[in-house]
């Protein structure tokens, strides 16, 4: 019958799931933030970059201690 179709959509389903939620483990370690930041657009770009070359770390909040003073 027509449920006998079940149990094998159930594992593809699964099975297409799970690399998106591992991306949140996987982030997790290699990163240290669970979530990756959006580089769509190019200002996103520009402040990862910005953010990189303060800290090294781009995911750690930057205030105006982050930023070098100039003489």
């Amino acid at each position: 019958m027509w449920y006998e179709i079940l149990p094998s959509a159930g594992i593809i389903l699964v099975f297409m799931a799970a690399p998106g939620y591992a991306l949140y483990g996987i982030h997790k370690l290699s990163i240290g933030n669970a979530y990756r930041r959006n580089t769509d657009e190019r200002f996103d770009r520009v402040m990862y970059q910005r953010d990189f070359r303060l800290t090294n770390n781009p995911y750690k909040m930057n205030g105006l201690d982050a930023i070098p003073d100039e003489k």
